[in-house]
């Protein structure tokens, strides 16, 4: 039997084919995977915009580029904070208050509510919670917690938070390279005028607050929130 042999123009014409089809099957993976995921901008603290828009899933709308020192700009859509450290990183969930600060051209910082919609107690909660948890998980470490201690899902919290004008709020650092500051308080939605909702602020720039003398000169707060029970901190440098 004469086996039929395969010309060097129809192997290369066979290799180019199965190129092709490996090159589509991976971009259309790309793509179902973009469709599949949330949106996301990925940000470096101090890192350039354009590592921003390389890494980033949403699109950016950005103003002042190119022709002042200090510009700004917001995600198109609802997109997550995928933050970007080696030792420090973290992701929120989706978004839709969003805005970077830029100073020529590099992230300065970041502010955002972590979420679509004012939320439930019990949804908000588990945002503020997960955030934490994230936060200690990677080293940063609760800051000025005499006066503002880290958030709980608790009864006590739960009663704090309920109260206008009173908020839970968290100061958080990342050893001398970034502070972030957790918000969570009341918020009155005309569109759910009978229910409780709750709005979270995030932000995240570096470290602009001292604690060890701020602490000092502060007055007694009027109103203290809920301090942690002993043994229940989430990070050991919190004070019980």
């Amino acid at each position: 039997m004469i086996t039929p042999r395969i010309s060097p123009l129809n192997r290369r014409r066979w290799a180019w084919l199965a190129l092709c089809a490996i090159l589509a099957m991976v971009a259309g993976r790309q793509l179902m995977q973009r469709l599949w995921s949330d949106p996301v901008i990925v940000l470096q603290m101090g890192g350039p915009y354009e590592y921003m828009e390389a890494h980033s899933t949403a699109s950016f709308s950005a103003w002042g580029r190119g022709s002042h020192d200090v510009s700004g700009g917001i995600p198109k859509s609802d997109a997550r904070l995928r933050f970007i450290d080696p030792q420090y990183g973290f992701e929120t969930p989706l978004a839709r208050f969003f805005t970077v600060t830029f100073i020529r051209n590099l992230v300065a910082d970041i502010r955002m509510s972590p979420q679509i919609e004012p939320l439930l107690i019990d949804d908000a909660m588990k945002v503020v919670v997960d955030l934490q948890a994230q936060w200690c998980a990677k080293g940063w470490k609760p800051i000025g917690a005499r006066r503002n201690p880290t958030m709980a899902d608790s009864p006590e919290w739960r009663a704090y938070v309920k109260q206008p004008p009173l908020s839970g709020r968290s100061y958080w650092q990342a050893g001398e390279k970034y502070q972030a500051l957790l918000i969570l308080r009341r918020f009155r939605d005309s569109r759910y005028p009978d229910q409780e909702r709750y709005l979270i602020t995030l932000a995240i720039a570096e470290p602009w607050l001292q604690f060890e003398e701020d602490e000092r000169r502060f007055e007694p707060h009027h109103s203290p929130p809920p301090q942690p029970k002993k043994g229940a901190t989430p990070c050991p440098s919190q004070p019980s």
